[in-house]
């Protein structure tokens, strides 16, 4: 269970689909999710099941991080989804996505459910992690314990269209802002809830899906807002949004080769050939520990998306 992976694409595979199942493999996407929840329909739900054991069991996924998403704990589907896919493929199965999850009691459920299981069948205890799903306003109200609930939680994840119905906001398109909302953001509050949440308690925070599949501006507009605000990824619905997603979540290259002068920088200045000095300037810019952390946080973006260095700081006499 690692929460500092890269996060920047999580895309949506139908679990009863096995010809959308094959064509993920091949995709860029740095995460993907096996859906048992709202892409599959109730008949198909146990025939689903079975189709992603298998494919978690045939592998091929590269680096991906492989996740399933459950149905919520309101229905009558969930605990057989993860008996039966944590049993059948639980060593090939990274995180749970649990829809809805409005009580940190649906974590802390999950959490014992998966733990019965790995002593059950041998699998290792904790290793599988948590990804809630906020999406309506009590889970919002009661995001900081959700993401607290559990060390097995590795992310909270924004669900926008059912919050958006949660709320009753007077909109029909995902992440636009409501007609009627022409000053600020109607959305800046429930996503910096959900960043500092998951901050708070040293988790990732990925955005939801945007679902005009094709307008791939309002896709860059929309999730340039909450990449902006720092989240660590969003949802994709369809293979034509992954590689703007991926762009739209990892640093400028002149931004990760400035965070990593910066690391480099300071390191030298603090050290004894550097002077050991506290504050020192790079270039025109003056450069101390809170200009450290921030770089820490890009450069950290860039490494995990697997960028490469395009310039490189030398010290003086160097």
């Amino acid at each position: 269970m690692d929460g500092r992976r890269a996060r920047r694409s999580c895309l949506a595979v139908p679990g009863s689909s096995a010809k959308m199942i094959d064509k993920a493999r091949g995709l860029a996407a740095d995460q993907f999710f096996l859906d048992l929840e709202d892409a599959v329909a109730p008949l198909a739900k146990a025939e689903a099941r079975e189709r992603i054991v298998g494919a978690l069991n045939e592998g091929g996924w590269g680096e991906k991080i492989r996740s399933v998403r459950v149905n919520a704990l309101d229905t009558e589907w969930t605990y057989r989804d993860v008996v039966t896919v944590v049993e059948g493929a639980g060593a090939e199965l990274d995180t749970i996505i649990l829809p809805k999850v409005s009580t940190p009691e649906h974590v802390r459920w999950l959490d014992l459910t998966l733990t019965q299981i790995e002593r059950a069948v041998g699998l290792e205890i904790g290793r599988i992690g948590i990804e809630p799903q906020i999406e309506d306003a009590r889970g919002l109200v009661e995001v900081d314990a959700i993401a607290g609930a559990s060390p097995r939680v590795v992310a909270l994840v924004y669900g926008p269209a059912d919050f958006m119905a949660s709320i009753n906001m007077r909109s029909l398109v995902v992440g636009q802002q409501p007609p009627g909302y022409d000053v600020g953001d109607a959305y800046h509050y429930i996503l910096m809830r959900i960043l500092t949440a998951a901050r708070a308690a040293g988790v990732q925070a990925i955005d939801g899906p945007y679902l005009q599949i094709k307008d791939v501006d309002g896709l860059r507009r929309v999730g340039g807002r909450s990449a902006a605000l720092g989240f660590d990824g969003k949802w994709v619905l369809h293979p034509a949004q992954v590689d703007a997603v991926n762009e739209l979540f990892s640093p400028r290259q002149e931004d990760y080769d400035h965070a990593e002068n910066i690391l480099d920088a300071y390191e030298w200045h603090t050290s004894a050939a550097g002077g050991k000095r506290g504050a020192a300037m790079l270039g025109d810019e003056m450069i101390d520990e809170a200009s450290r952390k921030m770089a820490l946080v890009i450069a950290g973006k860039g490494r995990a998306a697997g960028m490469t260095r395009s310039d490189r700081w030398t010290p003086p006499g160097s």
